[in-house]
């Protein structure tokens, strides 16, 4: 994947992520750790919050080495999230499904990575 296409692309994925925690709450309500401060629902919307400015970090040329090092830490962040999922899952495919995407955390922290490190430094204004 080419540079510019990577970075778009995990622009979009992460404003597609942003926009489902306002567009169904509940689901992401569900997997927030109850050891967080606060209440789920505004769990849910900082990180949805969080999500979509991390996109529009990665989606300027001017700031994308930012936004792909925030994507890789908003990625890490999120994981324990992903965890009380597959602690909390019910049933042999749910528990399957859950505990069989924690180890996709590794390649979005990955890519957030590679677009820092393809990004220029100083990019043209």
């Amino acid at each position: 994947m080419s540079r510019p296409i990577a970075a778009w692309a995990l622009a979009g994925t992460l404003t597609l992520a942003g926009l489902a925690h306002f567009a169904v709450p509940g689901f992401f309500d569900a997997i927030v750790p109850p050891w967080l401060p606060g209440t789920a629902r505004t769990c849910t919307y900082l990180s949805g919050v969080a999500e979509l400015a991390v996109a529009g970090l990665v989606a300027v040329p001017r700031t994308r080495r930012l936004g792909g090092l925030a994507a890789a830490a908003l990625f890490v962040t999120v994981f324990p999230a992903n965890i009380q999922m597959a602690l909390d899952a019910e049933g042999t495919a749910e528990r399957v499904i859950a505990y069989g995407r924690l180890p996709f955390q590794v390649p979005l922290v990955l890519w957030g990575l590679g677009v820092y490190r393809a990004a220029k430094p100083n990019p043209e204004p």
